[in-house]
């Protein structure tokens, strides 16, 4: 059944007035209480019984009571506001310390060589705060679906999101295996590519990504054709590795099988260069302690890579 929450205009208005001075049966104790004068008290409590529409107090120069409809109205009342200052209390909380879920929306290549090491150590830093990863290649409007950050390729982040870099840029190069290249000869321009077994992505949208190449400075993109499809780098590098064809993937997720002998790298001299992965989130002025946090880890930790790696190495 679909409830209706619809609110007439102004009508908590007076009701923490009237819980007051239903609690202290005096309108004086209840200015006091609330800050202001005996006067106000009195014009907010004879608007809420306007709107009302009924008498909420019987008063004598000697005492305040609650009639029936007031005894109705406070035992309602009470337990809603107090629920209302609760949420208040919980709302204030989160907007004050780093607590809370965090969501991030963050492609499937990017977890294993980014975000795992980066995430064990921020959840032992911010105990309060649980992370959520819905890893998925598709660029998700990030309000709408609930996520207060996404992580992207630059190329990839909105020019009116604000950036934060989580990585150098790096490099999209071409690779495949010892097994390929005993079956096919290694390529030597990237129009040699017709010839082989290319293994392709597909977007978010559906279409099917081309690869694209840097040929001193003229950046230019090329439809390839092979045996497989897949709608992630993972899934593309490994079937790279057992020899299904070539991938075009970040430099990045393909170091370790080639620093492994598992994969090699061909059409070096036209790896294109690419922005490198950022986070990103909406505005500045909506930012989240717990999102704060997160980014302040993300620079912690880029700072100290790069001061380890511009730090002079000390001679034997």
């Amino acid at each position: 059944m679909k409830q209706n929450f619809t609110v007439r205009q102004g009508a908590l208005d007076g009701v923490e007035v009237f819980l007051s001075v239903a609690h202290h049966r005096s309108f004086r104790k209840a200015a006091v209480e609330l800050g202001v004068s005996p006067s106000a008290i009195s014009q907010a409590i004879r608007v809420l019984e306007t709107r009302v529409g009924a008498a909420l107090f019987m008063r004598t120069t000697r005492s305040v009571g609650l009639t029936e409809a007031g005894e109705r109205f406070f035992s309602r009342a009470k337990p809603a506001f107090e629920e209302l200052v609760a949420a208040s209390e919980a709302a204030r909380g989160l907007g004050q310390r780093p607590a809370g879920l965090l969501r991030l929306s963050v492609p499937r290549a990017v977890v294993p060589i980014l975000l795992e090491p980066l995430i064990a150590s921020f959840c032992q830093a911010y105990p309060e705060i649980e992370v959520e990863i819905a890893a998925s290649e598709e660029l998700v409007d990030l309000a709408a679906e609930g996520f207060d950050a996404g992580i992207r390729m630059g190329q990839f982040v909105a020019a009116d999101m604000v950036a934060v870099r989580l990585t150098p840029p790096f490099r999209f190069v071409t690779v495949g295996s010892a097994a390929y290249f005993k079956r096919h000869a290694q390529p030597k321009h990237p129009n040699d590519l017709q010839q082989h077994a290319c293994l392709r992505m597909r977007r978010s949208s559906g279409a099917l990504a081309p690869w694209s190449f840097n040929e001193n400075g003229h950046v230019f993109e090329m439809a390839v054709s092979g045996p497989m499809i897949a709608n992630d780098f993972p899934t593309m590098l490994g079937a790279a590795i057992e020899g299904v064809g070539l991938a075009q993937v970040p430099e990045p997720i393909a170091a370790a099988p080639m620093r492994a002998g598992n994969l090699m790298q061909v059409l070096e001299p036209f790896a294109l260069m690419t922005p490198g992965v950022f986070l990103y989130y909406p505005s500045r002025r909506q930012i989240m302690p717990k999102l704060r946090a997160f980014i302040d880890h993300v620079k912690s930790r880029e700072n100290a890579k790069s001061e380890a790696r511009n730090k002079p190495h000390k001679k034997h």
